[in-house]
Protein backbone atom coordinates (compact mmCIF):
# COMPACT_ATOMS: atom_id res chain seq x y z
CA UNK A 1 0.00 0.00 0.00
CA UNK A 2 1.33 3.22 -1.20
CA UNK A 3 0.56 5.98 1.58
CA UNK A 4 2.24 9.13 0.24
CA UNK A 5 0.01 11.60 -1.32
CA UNK A 6 0.73 12.27 -5.15
CA UNK A 7 1.30 15.94 -6.45
CA UNK A 8 -2.83 15.80 -7.29
CA UNK A 9 -3.58 14.65 -4.08
CA UNK A 10 -1.07 17.48 -2.56
CA UNK A 11 -2.64 20.18 -4.50
CA UNK A 12 -6.31 18.85 -3.79
CA UNK A 13 -5.00 19.19 0.03
CA UNK A 14 -4.02 22.76 -0.72
CA UNK A 15 -7.61 23.39 -2.01
CA UNK A 16 -9.22 21.86 1.00
CA UNK A 17 -7.36 23.90 3.65
CA UNK A 18 -8.10 27.00 2.11
CA UNK A 19 -11.54 26.68 1.82
CA UNK A 20 -11.86 25.86 5.46
CA UNK A 21 -9.45 28.81 6.45
CA UNK A 22 -12.32 30.63 5.02
CA UNK A 23 -15.11 28.91 5.73
CA UNK A 24 -14.85 28.38 9.56
CA UNK A 25 -14.75 31.21 11.87
CA UNK A 26 -13.18 32.12 14.86
CA UNK A 27 -16.50 31.61 16.57
CA UNK A 28 -17.33 28.46 14.77
CA UNK A 29 -14.03 26.77 16.08
CA UNK A 30 -14.61 28.15 20.11
CA UNK A 31 -18.03 26.72 19.76
CA UNK A 32 -16.42 23.02 18.54
CA UNK A 33 -13.45 23.42 21.30
CA UNK A 34 -16.19 23.68 23.72
CA UNK A 35 -18.64 21.00 22.55
CA UNK A 36 -18.57 18.64 25.09
CA UNK A 37 -20.98 16.37 23.93
CA UNK A 38 -20.74 14.35 20.62
CA UNK A 39 -22.73 16.22 17.86
CA UNK A 40 -22.08 20.10 17.35
CA UNK A 41 -25.01 22.34 18.13
CA UNK A 42 -27.19 22.57 14.67
CA UNK A 43 -26.92 26.03 15.06
CA UNK A 44 -23.81 26.34 15.05
CA UNK A 45 -23.09 23.43 12.20
CA UNK A 46 -25.05 24.66 9.84
CA UNK A 47 -23.46 27.69 9.32
CA UNK A 48 -20.49 25.47 7.85
CA UNK A 49 -23.02 23.05 5.80
CA UNK A 50 -23.78 26.12 4.12
CA UNK A 51 -20.39 26.89 3.05
CA UNK A 52 -20.18 23.57 2.09
CA UNK A 53 -23.22 23.95 -0.14
CA UNK A 54 -21.34 27.03 -1.90
CA UNK A 55 -18.82 24.77 -2.59
CA UNK A 56 -20.79 21.74 -3.77
CA UNK A 57 -18.78 19.06 -1.07
CA UNK A 58 -22.30 19.14 1.19
CA UNK A 59 -22.78 15.51 0.90
CA UNK A 60 -18.97 14.76 -0.66
CA UNK A 61 -19.56 10.76 0.04
CA UNK A 62 -22.65 10.71 -1.96
CA UNK A 63 -22.76 9.21 -5.66
CA UNK A 64 -22.48 12.32 -8.14
CA UNK A 65 -25.70 11.87 -9.63
CA UNK A 66 -27.31 12.74 -5.78
CA UNK A 67 -25.01 15.80 -5.07
CA UNK A 68 -21.69 14.25 -4.37
CA UNK A 69 -18.30 14.89 -5.75
CA UNK A 70 -16.93 12.09 -7.24
CA UNK A 71 -13.68 12.00 -5.37
CA UNK A 72 -11.55 9.36 -4.87
CA UNK A 73 -10.83 7.59 -1.55
CA UNK A 74 -7.79 9.27 -0.78
CA UNK A 75 -9.39 12.33 -1.07
CA UNK A 76 -12.27 12.05 1.00
CA UNK A 77 -10.07 10.77 3.22
CA UNK A 78 -8.02 14.14 3.24
CA UNK A 79 -11.06 16.46 3.81
CA UNK A 80 -12.70 14.41 6.50
CA UNK A 81 -9.13 14.69 7.97
CA UNK A 82 -8.19 18.35 7.05
CA UNK A 83 -11.76 19.02 8.49
CA UNK A 84 -10.98 17.68 11.78
CA UNK A 85 -8.12 19.26 12.09
CA UNK A 86 -9.05 22.46 11.22
CA UNK A 87 -12.48 21.99 14.07
CA UNK A 88 -14.89 21.99 11.40
CA UNK A 89 -18.44 21.10 12.87
CA UNK A 90 -20.61 18.63 11.42
CA UNK A 91 -23.65 19.34 10.66
CA UNK A 92 -27.19 16.99 10.31
CA UNK A 93 -25.07 13.75 9.91
CA UNK A 94 -28.34 11.70 10.67
CA UNK A 95 -29.37 13.01 7.37
CA UNK A 96 -26.17 12.82 5.31
CA UNK A 97 -24.85 9.83 6.81
CA UNK A 98 -27.63 7.58 8.05
CA UNK A 99 -31.15 8.26 6.08
CA UNK A 100 -29.54 9.57 2.74
CA UNK A 101 -28.04 6.32 2.01
CA UNK A 102 -31.09 4.21 3.11
CA UNK A 103 -33.42 6.51 0.27
CA UNK A 104 -30.74 6.33 -2.38
CA UNK A 105 -31.12 2.43 -1.90
CA UNK A 106 -34.42 1.47 -0.43
CA UNK A 107 -36.66 4.66 -1.26
CA UNK A 108 -38.83 5.33 -4.17
CA UNK A 109 -38.69 8.17 -6.62
CA UNK A 110 -40.65 10.49 -5.22
CA UNK A 111 -39.15 10.22 -2.04
CA UNK A 112 -35.45 10.48 -3.69
CA UNK A 113 -37.05 13.56 -5.49
CA UNK A 114 -38.90 15.46 -1.89
CA UNK A 115 -35.91 14.41 0.78
CA UNK A 116 -32.77 14.09 -0.99
CA UNK A 117 -32.36 17.80 -2.27
CA UNK A 118 -32.96 19.00 1.38
CA UNK A 119 -30.69 16.97 2.93
CA UNK A 120 -27.92 18.15 0.40
CA UNK A 121 -28.84 21.69 1.42
CA UNK A 122 -29.14 21.41 4.96
CA UNK A 123 -33.30 22.74 4.46
CA UNK A 124 -34.10 19.49 6.63
CA UNK A 125 -32.37 18.46 10.06
CA UNK A 126 -32.64 14.76 11.07
CA UNK A 127 -33.46 12.54 14.25
CA UNK A 128 -33.09 8.60 14.52
CA UNK A 129 -36.36 6.83 16.15
CA UNK A 130 -35.01 3.49 17.06
CA UNK A 131 -33.88 2.76 20.52
CA UNK A 132 -37.18 2.67 22.73
CA UNK A 133 -37.33 1.66 26.65
CA UNK A 134 -36.43 -1.94 26.68
CA UNK A 135 -35.89 -2.26 23.17
CA UNK A 136 -32.06 -0.59 22.71
CA UNK A 137 -29.39 -3.59 21.50
CA UNK A 138 -32.46 -5.97 21.17
CA UNK A 139 -33.71 -3.79 18.59
CA UNK A 140 -36.11 -5.91 17.05
CA UNK A 141 -38.35 -6.22 20.10
CA UNK A 142 -39.67 -2.98 19.39
CA UNK A 143 -43.21 -2.19 20.66
CA UNK A 144 -44.13 1.42 18.59
CA UNK A 145 -47.29 0.37 16.64
CA UNK A 146 -48.24 1.57 13.55
CA UNK A 147 -51.99 0.58 13.03
CA UNK A 148 -53.33 0.80 8.89
CA UNK A 149 -56.17 3.02 8.57
CA UNK A 150 -56.65 3.50 4.91
CA UNK A 151 -53.98 5.20 2.92
CA UNK A 152 -52.12 5.99 6.69
CA UNK A 153 -50.49 4.67 9.44
CA UNK A 154 -52.09 5.75 13.05
CA UNK A 155 -48.61 5.54 15.37
CA UNK A 156 -48.60 4.90 19.38
CA UNK A 157 -45.57 4.36 21.53
CA UNK A 158 -42.37 5.73 22.64
CA UNK A 159 -38.89 6.60 21.58
CA UNK A 160 -35.89 7.15 23.80
CA UNK A 161 -32.13 8.95 23.05
CA UNK A 162 -33.48 10.59 19.87
CA UNK A 163 -30.75 12.70 19.35
CA UNK A 164 -31.47 16.48 18.59
CA UNK A 165 -35.23 15.32 17.90
CA UNK A 166 -35.93 19.04 19.85
CA UNK A 167 -34.19 21.25 17.16
CA UNK A 168 -35.14 18.48 13.92
CA UNK A 169 -37.64 19.07 11.79
CA UNK A 170 -37.90 15.70 10.20
CA UNK A 171 -37.25 11.75 12.07
CA UNK A 172 -37.13 8.43 10.33
CA UNK A 173 -37.86 5.76 12.74
CA UNK A 174 -39.13 1.98 12.88
CA UNK A 175 -42.71 1.03 13.65
CA UNK A 176 -43.79 -2.53 14.14
CA UNK A 177 -46.83 -3.13 11.61
CA UNK A 178 -47.21 -6.62 12.51
CA UNK A 179 -47.53 -8.97 15.10
CA UNK A 180 -46.87 -12.00 12.88
CA UNK A 181 -44.04 -14.50 12.73
CA UNK A 182 -40.95 -13.38 13.74
CA UNK A 183 -40.12 -10.01 15.82
CA UNK A 184 -37.96 -8.66 12.72
CA UNK A 185 -40.85 -9.58 9.94
CA UNK A 186 -43.15 -6.95 11.08
CA UNK A 187 -41.55 -3.94 11.11
CA UNK A 188 -41.34 -0.74 9.22
CA UNK A 189 -39.04 1.68 8.36
CA UNK A 190 -41.20 5.18 8.21
CA UNK A 191 -40.56 9.19 7.81
CA UNK A 192 -42.34 11.62 9.83
CA UNK A 193 -42.54 15.51 10.61
CA UNK A 194 -41.58 16.40 13.65
CA UNK A 195 -44.41 19.21 14.04
CA UNK A 196 -46.68 16.19 13.23
CA UNK A 197 -50.12 16.50 15.65
CA UNK A 198 -49.53 13.60 18.50
CA UNK A 199 -45.58 13.98 19.04
CA UNK A 200 -44.08 15.34 21.69
CA UNK A 201 -40.66 15.60 23.11
CA UNK A 202 -38.86 14.93 26.35
CA UNK A 203 -35.45 16.37 27.20
CA UNK A 204 -33.15 13.51 28.67
CA UNK A 205 -30.16 15.94 30.11
CA UNK A 206 -26.93 13.63 29.89
CA UNK A 207 -23.82 12.92 32.49
CA UNK A 208 -21.94 15.51 31.35
CA UNK A 209 -24.66 18.09 31.69
CA UNK A 210 -26.01 18.42 27.58
CA UNK A 211 -29.10 18.47 26.64
CA UNK A 212 -28.79 16.30 23.11
CA UNK A 213 -31.23 12.93 23.72
CA UNK A 214 -34.77 13.02 24.47
CA UNK A 215 -37.84 11.00 24.68
CA UNK A 216 -40.12 11.16 21.79
CA UNK A 217 -44.03 9.95 22.51
CA UNK A 218 -46.35 9.40 19.62
CA UNK A 219 -49.57 9.44 20.63
CA UNK A 220 -52.59 8.85 17.69
CA UNK A 221 -50.24 10.29 15.23
CA UNK A 222 -51.25 9.97 11.37
CA UNK A 223 -48.87 9.61 8.81
CA UNK A 224 -49.29 8.90 5.15
CA UNK A 225 -47.90 5.39 4.04
CA UNK A 226 -46.42 6.91 1.14
CA UNK A 227 -44.40 7.68 3.89
CA UNK A 228 -42.87 4.54 4.48
CA UNK A 229 -39.35 3.43 3.02
CA UNK A 230 -38.96 0.10 1.09
CA UNK A 231 -42.07 -2.87 1.74
CA UNK A 232 -44.61 -2.69 4.59
CA UNK A 233 -43.24 -5.48 7.37
CA UNK A 234 -39.49 -5.73 5.52
CA UNK A 235 -38.18 -2.98 7.43
CA UNK A 236 -35.42 -5.03 9.55
CA UNK A 237 -33.36 -5.45 6.38
CA UNK A 238 -33.54 -1.20 5.79
CA UNK A 239 -32.42 -1.02 9.49
CA UNK A 240 -29.55 -3.22 8.96
CA UNK A 241 -28.18 -1.31 6.31
CA UNK A 242 -28.88 2.25 8.03
CA UNK A 243 -26.71 0.61 10.81
CA UNK A 244 -23.67 -0.21 9.10
CA UNK A 245 -23.22 3.11 8.17
CA UNK A 246 -23.66 5.06 11.26
CA UNK A 247 -21.79 2.14 12.68
CA UNK A 248 -18.76 2.39 9.89
CA UNK A 249 -20.24 4.44 7.43
CA UNK A 250 -18.34 7.88 8.57
CA UNK A 251 -14.54 8.42 8.55
CA UNK A 252 -13.40 8.52 12.53
CA UNK A 253 -9.92 8.66 12.17
CA UNK A 254 -9.47 12.84 11.67
CA UNK A 255 -11.31 13.45 14.56
CA UNK A 256 -10.29 10.87 17.06
CA UNK A 257 -6.71 12.12 15.88
CA UNK A 258 -7.94 15.64 16.60
CA UNK A 259 -8.77 14.79 19.87
CA UNK A 260 -5.44 13.03 20.71
CA UNK A 261 -3.20 15.50 19.11
CA UNK A 262 -4.99 17.75 21.94
CA UNK A 263 -4.33 15.38 24.54
CA UNK A 264 -0.71 15.79 23.28
CA UNK A 265 -0.18 19.26 23.79
CA UNK A 266 -2.11 18.61 27.55
CA UNK A 267 0.19 16.29 28.82
CA UNK A 268 2.72 18.45 27.26
CA UNK A 269 1.54 21.78 29.25
CA UNK A 270 0.51 20.20 32.56
CA UNK A 271 2.63 16.97 33.44
CA UNK A 272 5.39 16.57 30.63
CA UNK A 273 7.53 14.02 33.29
CA UNK A 274 4.83 11.53 34.39
CA UNK A 275 6.07 8.38 32.62
CA UNK A 276 2.93 6.90 33.26
CA UNK A 277 1.00 9.21 31.58
CA UNK A 278 3.63 9.18 28.46
CA UNK A 279 3.36 5.44 28.48
CA UNK A 280 -0.80 5.41 28.48
CA UNK A 281 -0.39 7.88 25.90
CA UNK A 282 2.47 6.01 23.13
CA UNK A 283 -0.17 2.98 23.68
CA UNK A 284 -3.68 4.95 22.52
CA UNK A 285 -0.97 6.41 19.48
CA UNK A 286 -0.32 2.80 18.50
CA UNK A 287 -3.73 1.86 18.46
CA UNK A 288 -5.05 5.29 16.85
CA UNK A 289 -2.10 4.29 13.96
CA UNK A 290 -3.85 0.79 13.31
CA UNK A 291 -7.41 1.81 12.91
CA UNK A 292 -6.72 4.37 10.64
CA UNK A 293 -5.17 2.27 8.42
CA UNK A 294 -8.83 0.24 8.88
CA UNK A 295 -10.61 3.22 7.93
CA UNK A 296 -9.03 3.81 4.70
CA UNK A 297 -9.83 0.63 4.01
CA UNK A 298 -13.37 0.84 4.33
CA UNK A 299 -13.84 4.37 3.41
CA UNK A 300 -12.34 2.42 -0.20
CA UNK A 301 -15.29 0.16 -0.01
CA UNK A 302 -18.13 3.01 0.83
CA UNK A 303 -16.83 4.67 -2.72
CA UNK A 304 -17.08 1.79 -4.99
CA UNK A 305 -20.41 2.23 -3.78
CA UNK A 306 -20.56 -1.07 -1.21
CA UNK A 307 -21.90 -1.01 2.08
CA UNK A 308 -19.52 -1.47 5.04
CA UNK A 309 -20.63 -4.72 6.07
CA UNK A 310 -19.13 -6.80 9.61
CA UNK A 311 -15.99 -4.54 9.70
CA UNK A 312 -18.60 -1.65 10.40
CA UNK A 313 -19.08 -3.19 13.94
CA UNK A 314 -15.00 -3.15 14.49
CA UNK A 315 -14.66 0.73 13.67
CA UNK A 316 -17.81 1.19 16.00
CA UNK A 317 -16.39 -0.75 18.82
CA UNK A 318 -12.64 0.27 18.44
CA UNK A 319 -13.40 3.75 17.77
CA UNK A 320 -15.18 3.97 20.62
CA UNK A 321 -13.23 2.37 23.09
CA UNK A 322 -10.28 5.00 22.12
CA UNK A 323 -12.22 8.12 22.82
CA UNK A 324 -13.13 7.10 25.78
CA UNK A 325 -9.27 6.21 26.48
CA UNK A 326 -8.29 9.53 25.46
CA UNK A 327 -11.22 11.07 27.42
CA UNK A 328 -10.19 9.61 30.97
CA UNK A 329 -6.72 10.46 30.21
CA UNK A 330 -7.08 13.52 29.47
CA UNK A 331 -8.83 13.96 33.01
CA UNK A 332 -6.01 12.37 34.51
CA UNK A 333 -3.72 14.79 33.02
CA UNK A 334 -5.54 17.94 33.92
CA UNK A 335 -6.37 17.02 37.38
CA UNK A 336 -7.88 18.87 40.01
CA UNK A 337 -8.26 21.72 37.63
CA UNK A 338 -11.23 19.48 36.09
CA UNK A 339 -13.18 19.49 38.98
CA UNK A 340 -14.61 22.73 38.36
CA UNK A 341 -18.04 22.22 36.33
CA UNK A 342 -20.47 24.43 34.69
CA UNK A 343 -24.06 22.88 34.18
CA UNK A 344 -25.08 26.14 31.58
CA UNK A 345 -24.96 24.68 28.45
CA UNK A 346 -23.93 25.74 25.51
CA UNK A 347 -20.36 26.42 26.88
CA UNK A 348 -19.56 28.72 24.21
CA UNK A 349 -22.15 31.17 25.45
CA UNK A 350 -21.84 30.84 28.89
CA UNK A 351 -17.55 30.57 29.41
CA UNK A 352 -15.85 33.88 29.25
CA UNK A 353 -12.27 32.61 30.79
CA UNK A 354 -8.85 32.32 29.11
CA UNK A 355 -8.75 29.34 26.10
CA UNK A 356 -6.70 27.01 27.80
CA UNK A 357 -9.06 27.16 31.15
CA UNK A 358 -12.12 26.89 28.80
CA UNK A 359 -10.66 23.47 27.41
CA UNK A 360 -9.69 22.59 30.86
CA UNK A 361 -13.26 22.80 31.56
CA UNK A 362 -14.51 20.45 29.17
CA UNK A 363 -12.11 17.32 29.97
CA UNK A 364 -14.97 16.38 33.11
CA UNK A 365 -18.13 16.74 31.06
CA UNK A 366 -16.77 15.12 27.85
CA UNK A 367 -15.36 12.69 29.63
CA UNK A 368 -18.89 11.49 31.40
CA UNK A 369 -21.28 11.48 27.93
CA UNK A 370 -18.05 9.38 26.17
CA UNK A 371 -18.74 6.44 28.75
CA UNK A 372 -22.08 6.19 26.65
CA UNK A 373 -20.14 5.92 23.58
CA UNK A 374 -19.39 1.70 24.02
CA UNK A 375 -23.73 1.64 24.42
CA UNK A 376 -25.17 4.32 22.11
CA UNK A 377 -25.10 2.58 18.67
CA UNK A 378 -25.05 -0.57 19.21
CA UNK A 379 -23.15 -1.86 22.56
CA UNK A 380 -19.50 -3.93 23.04
CA UNK A 381 -21.33 -7.01 23.72
CA UNK A 382 -23.91 -6.29 20.60
CA UNK A 383 -20.59 -5.57 18.24
CA UNK A 384 -18.41 -8.66 19.40
CA UNK A 385 -21.09 -11.06 18.84
CA UNK A 386 -22.09 -9.62 15.45
CA UNK A 387 -17.92 -9.94 14.63
CA UNK A 388 -17.78 -13.51 16.19
CA UNK A 389 -20.82 -14.74 14.00
CA UNK A 390 -19.80 -13.41 10.78
CA UNK A 391 -15.62 -12.79 10.60
CA UNK A 392 -14.86 -15.25 12.67
CA UNK A 393 -18.19 -18.02 12.23
CA UNK A 394 -18.41 -18.48 15.42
Amino acid sequence: MNLELTPSDLKFRDEVRAFLKDAITPDMKRAQVLTTGFVSEPEVSIEFHRALVKKGWSVFAWPEEHGGTGWTPVQSYIFDTECARAGAPIHNGAGQRMVGPVIMKFGNEAQKKEYLPKIVSGADHWCQGYSEPGSGSDLASLKTRAISDGDDYIINGQKIWTTFAHKSNRMFALVRTSTEGKRQEGISFVLLEMNTPGITVRPIIGNGGDHEFNEVFFDNVRIPKANRVGEENKGWEVAKYLLEFERGGALQAGRVRAQFSKLVDIIGDRCPDDAEIAMRLAEIGTDLDAMEMIDITTLAALQSGANPGPVSSLLKLRWSQLRQTISELAVDAIGLDGLRLFPDRPLYETLQLPPDEEEALTATPRYLNYRAYTILGGTTEIQTGILAKSMLGL
